[in-house]
């Protein structure tokens, strides 16, 4: 076999149905039960066999929010999009990781464009095996993710998704290290409970894990924040007041925001008239000087039009706003920045690959242009351990994403949703980043409002352990629970 080859041998995807602790209500959909898949990648790498194992859950109405669409068919078609990813990588071979996955790209983004599917739910399963690839790549080689990215060993070709990228690579706009720790963007839902005395009795939770936002910033010493709001203009503003109020009495003085506009709003004029609004209320003046950046207002069908650009260039003193949802495409990040946007977010769901070249093109701009801002957030998709959201966090310690939003902690009794098997990996390999609870079971370590990630950095890809997905039930027999 020619050096530095790799080949898919075989590639299954086993489910588990999981119950949130709280409910996770975002945009138009509101998450208590979600099934929670492990893709499971057997490869041959330069002649050794190695497995690489991802992990996700299946959220409704993120991938589509189409409103009208049964729920129970949102999360058949996302089980039918990794499917196809993992039998179509099965045939697949190359020089790298990165050219195995641009031909796996190809193929399911023919096939989703035949099926009429959404990017951003066609390549949920493209990013699965992806993460899955990298991980079988990073543990044939030995090498931690960050170095297999530093030193190319990954085969990354930046030019072939961004062609001001030509002849560039990773190494060439990265940091040498990985980041140590990551600041946690804690999320407030749209129904999270403010304050203690804002949880109904029957509604309390007996879990050891704080449940108000004001006890998440007393237990975590909280500093970060991503706040979603609905759209509708007299509930968010008494909203932001309430959330506002609680900042500035339980969190420190220096403490940030992120706004989710939930892709709520039909136009950016829509918009506007909103912030205007916000940033005219006499109560909200302080708090708003904490704003990080504003996500997604518009939705995916309106946020990339061509008009977008003449009300960007006639709205000078905006806001920083980015794309989230949006981000479906190879192409919808140039796009985004030639019409005005500020930059995308990264969330391994949508490519790992995409993201690194994403990252790479928008620090190339800040260098070109000194003094204009660009930003590249992390946000989360309810990422969970024991594999998911070790390796988001990863992926963001390597991109140098400070400022990480992380909720499946809030929504989710940490591993306990696992077997004691599970939980003692996870405790064993990474006794930074997860604590044990009085409860007896693992739950992420949150000090100072920051996540440790040094042992993820050490580790092929994050996890350092073989999750055995064959005691979770394999996709053909699952029946999600939704």
């Amino acid at each position: 076999m020619a050096k530095h080859s790799i080949k898919v041998l075989d590639c299954d995807l086993h489910l588990t149905n999981l119950q949130t602790r709280m409910p996770f209500k975002y945009g138009i959909a509101t998450m208590t039960r979600v099934p929670h898949g492990f893709v499971r990648v057997r490869a041959e790498v330069e002649g050794k066999p190695s497995i690489g194992i991802a992990a996700d859950l299946l959220p409704p109405k993120w991938f589509t929010k189409d409103p009208d669409k049964p729920v129970i068919d949102e999360v058949l078609d996302m089980m039918r999009v990794i499917r196809h990813a993992a039998d179509a990588a099965k045939s697949l071979s190359g020089s790298s990781t990165f050219d195995v996955w641009q031909q796996l790209y190809r193929v399911q983004d023919a096939w989703g464009a035949q099926e009429k599917l959404a990017p951003l739910l066609t390549h949920f399963g493209t990013s699965l095996v992806e993460r899955a690839l990298i991980e079988a790549a990073c543990r044939a080689y030995n090498t931690p993710f960050a170095e297999a990215l530093r030193t190319n060993r990954l085969g990354v070709r930046l030019g072939d998704i961004h062609v001001s990228l030509q002849n560039r690579a990773p190494s060439d706009f990265l940091a040498a290290k990985p980041l140590d720790e990551v600041i946690l963007r804690h999320t407030v839902g749209l129904v999270d409970p403010l304050v203690d005395q804002h949880i109904a009795a029957g509604s309390k939770l007996n879990d050891g894990l704080p449940q108000s936002l004001a006890a998440c910033i007393k237990a975590y010493d909280l500093r970060h924040f991503k706040i979603k709001v609905t759209g509708h203009l007299d509930h968010d503003l008494d909203r932001l007041d309430q959330i506002a109020r609680v900042l500035e009495v339980e969190a420190k003085p220096d403490y940030r925001f992120s706004l989710d506009g939930n892709e709520q709003f039909k136009s950016l004029t829509d918009f506007r008239s909103f912030w205007q609004a916000v940033i005219g209320s006499a109560t909200l003046r302080e708090f708003l000087k904490h704003l990080l950046f504003v996500e997604q207002p518009l939705h995916r069908d309106q946020a990339l039009q061509a008009a977008a650009r003449e009300l960007f260039s006639g709205w000078p003193e905006r806001p920083s706003i980015i794309i989230d949802e949006s981000d479906g495409t190879l192409e919808s990040l140039p796009m985004a920045l030639n019409l005005g946007y500020a930059g995308t977010s990264h969330k391994n769901c949508k490519g790992i690959f995409k993201g690194i070249a994403n990252r790479c093109l928008l620090k190339q701009m800040e260098r070109a242009r000194p003094g204009s801002t660009y930003i590249m957030s992390g946000e989360d998709l309810c990422t969970i351990g024991p594999v998911s959201v070790l390796q988001d966090l990863t992926v963001m310690a390597a991109l140098g994403i400070q400022s990480v939003e992380r909720n499946g902690h809030h929504y989710f009794p940490g591993l306990s949703i696992f077997s004691k098997e599970i939980q003692a990996q996870v405790l064993g390999a990474h006794p930074d980043l997860y604590r044990l609870t009085g409860s007896g079971w693992p739950a992420l370590d949150i000090e100072d409002g920051t996540v440790k990630v040094r042992s993820l950095n050490a580790q092929p890809f994050g996890a350092g352990f073989e999750v055995d997905v064959g005691k979770f039930t394999p996709a053909g027999e699952f029946r999600p629970q939704v």
